[in-house]
């Protein structure tokens, strides 16, 4: 997906810029995930923000915003996870994995996926 391509290209620009391209592996591995599922089950557009807050307690924010209200079904704490052979089904088990926090919230007629990620000091 090309929109896709871009999409990560440009968030990496965006935080080589802000001065935290240390997240930008993370950073685009996770918007890449959240951009595909919107694309795929929307069946619409999706729309990406990145926002890094001021000051030391510094935050990456990136959402996703689509067209869809309807929500991922929820997975029971250490419910099924995909097999081993799946293709697909493991992009919000990397979202929960990497990101410093994550969630889905309503949002008119659609709804945005987030995750926030902390640079670290090195």
């Amino acid at each position: 997906m090309r929109a896709v391509a871009d999409t990560r290209r440009r968030l990496r620009d965006q935080l080589r810029q802000w001065g935290v391209a240390a997240l930008a592996d993370t950073a685009e591995l996770l918007a890449t995930e959240i951009v595909t599922n919107a694309l795929q089950h929307t069946g619409g557009g999706a729309v990406l923000t990145a926002t890094l807050s001021p000051g030391p307690a510094r935050r990456l924010r990136v959402e996703v915003h689509d067209s869809l209200g309807r929500r991922p079904p929820p997975r029971p704490p250490g419910g099924i996870r995909p097999s081993d052979d799946a293709t697909s089904g493991r992009g919000l088990l990397l979202v929960e994995a990497l990101a410093d926090t994550w969630g889905i919230q309503a949002r008119g007629a659609g709804k945005i996926v987030w995750f926030e990620l902390i640079p670290r000091a090195s």
